[in-house]
């Protein structure tokens, strides 16, 4: 079975993006693929799928970090898409912080990022956008040329050896070239033993337990401190 990780910014398009790239590899022969959605709080992107007669899983991390969530459950994942004998599996994860790396070596690395967004944006996403394998600009057709041209730019700035391209989640153009180079995804029978291609943001401490006051008396573990500077009364900090 082949897989492929996908990640990206909340409401980036990365289901539309998932949807319009599944219509057009079956349309080429790829066979039968479903889809895991690793979510925070809530999603009702499962009712998308299904209406698209895709089989889908959502899990909900609930407080736990969404990171450490893939990570504790992208092999059982797996071993669901073997056993339901898909010819391929595509799970959909969202980078809530920006920090997130739900990408595995090896593994084809997709990242959606969307246009509106900021054209700062890009230099402000983490491992998620500079280490994936293919970057996928959504809803470039609202903006300018011009807008489109910067962005891009920004996105070749955090990430040197990505594949760049613009798709619309809309009418699924871009969808072919997309499709084209995930055909030759290598399988997988199991990740044991594999790689994130990045560490997850760690912290230990005390409200990782469920701790809600706040104060130093209540701070345990791991944790990290501001300094901030003294501002004299008559004029700028020093």
């Amino acid at each position: 079975m082949k897989l492929i990780t996908v990640a990206g910014p909340p409401s980036s398009g990365k289901t539309s993006v998932i949807l319009k790239l599944i219509e057009m590899m079956q349309s080429r022969g790829a066979g039968r693929i479903g889809v895991v959605k690793f979510d925070c709080l809530t999603s009702f992107d499962q009712i998308r799928y299904r209406e698209a007669g895709v089989p889908v899983e959502i899990g909900f991390s609930g407080k736990v970090c969404p990171d450490h969530f893939f990570i504790s459950n992208i092999e059982n994942a797996v071993r669901w898409g073997v056993s339901s004998g898909f010819d391929m599996l595509i799970t959909e994860s969202a980078g809530l912080c920006n920090r997130c790396c739900p990408h595995i070596r090896e593994i084809p690395a997709v990242c959606v990022i969307d246009n509106l967004s900021g054209i700062n944006t890009p230099r402000k996403i983490g491992p998620m956008l500079k280490f994936a394998d293919y970057v996928v600009i959504t809803k470039g057709d609202i903006v300018s040329q011009a807008e489109r041209e910067v962005f891009k730019f920004n996105v070749r700035q955090v990430n040197t050896r990505a594949r760049i391209m613009f798709m619309n989640g809309i009418t699924g153009q871009g969808a072919f070239t997309l499709a084209r180079h995930l055909t030759g995804a290598p399988e997988v029978t199991t990740l044991s033993d594999m790689r994130l291609r990045f560490t997850t943001p760690a912290s230990v401490c005390s409200y990782c337990t469920g701790e809600t006051r706040i104060g130093d008396e209540f701070q345990n573990g791991m944790m990290k401190k501001m300094q901030f500077t003294a501002v004299p009364a008559n004029g700028s900090p020093e």
